[in-house]
Order: structure tokens, then sequence, then C-alpha cells
């Protein structure tokens, strides 16, 4: 069952237990989300980010999974992960596995290991914080026409 945190306008938060369904059902909820604040042009790579990192902490991680958009404008007041500056959508990937993931190289046969790849050539930029209890994943995209 998702249990939806926040929805406030410029923010979107959700949390999902660490379920097989899980991603299925986090893509579908940003998706819409997107949808809403008419960003259906990053929605493709936003969808593909999130999937990558839900799956991710699906895992290694048995907790729930918390998923939250941010849709930040140039007058908004920065913060540690996100200066002011031109508009953009963060995205935030939280559970509660302290230990951060690692970028590696895949071999051609492996069927893993790209995600954190994707998500650092596909992003204007990326990174993890601990938090109180686990770690978040983050990263964040230029918003076209805004």
């Amino acid at each position: 069952m998702i249990g939806v945190i926040d929805t406030d306008g410029e923010c979107a938060e959700w949390a999902f237990p660490a379920e097989p369904g899980a991603v299925r059902t986090a893509r579908h909820a940003v998706r819409g989300t997107l949808h809403e604040w008419g960003l259906e042009a990053v929605g493709d790579v936003t969808v593909l980010l999130v999937s990558e990192l839900v799956t991710n902490s699906l895992r290694y991680a048995s907790g729930p999974i918390g998923v939250r958009l941010i849709r930040r404008n140039p007058a908004a007041h920065s913060t540690e992960d996100t200066p002011a500056g031109a508009p953009a959508l963060l995205v935030e990937i939280s559970d509660p596995l302290p230990d951060p993931p690692r970028e590696r190289v895949a071999d051609a046969e492996d069927e893993g290991g790209r995600g954190l790849h994707l998500v650092a050539a596909s992003s204007q930029r990326w990174g993890t914080r601990h938090g109180k209890t686990g770690k978040t994943v983050w990263f964040e995209l230029a918003l076209p026409g805004e």
C-alpha cells in the first residue's frame, strides 16, 4: 500500500513498502505528478532514473522506500543540496540502509550495475546524503523552457 506523505504544489512525497510492486507503483506516481505539473518533457528520464534507484533500494534495503519530487524555481531559497539557480526538478530516493551506493563499471554480460551510471549520465548532478535512519540518493534535472 502506498502512503502519500505530502503533496503541496511544488513538492510530492510518497513512502512505498519494500515489495516487488514498489518500482511499478513509484513510476506510476511520479509520472502522474509530472503530468499534473506540466513536466512531461522530463517524464521519461525521471521515471527511468526513479525506477533504477527504487530497484536498488528494493534490492538492498528491507524497510520503506521514500520518493520525493521537488520542483525548484529560481526564486527558491538555496539549501545544502539545491542552491538557488535555474529551474530544476530535484528527485530524492530514501531507504533505511546507511551504506551509500557505489557506481561501478559493468561488464557487457552483466545484467545489472548500470543504474548509477545512468543517473550520473542523465542528470545535471546527483549525490547521496546520510539521514537519521538511512540514506538519500538524489538527482537533479534541468527543466527546459522555464
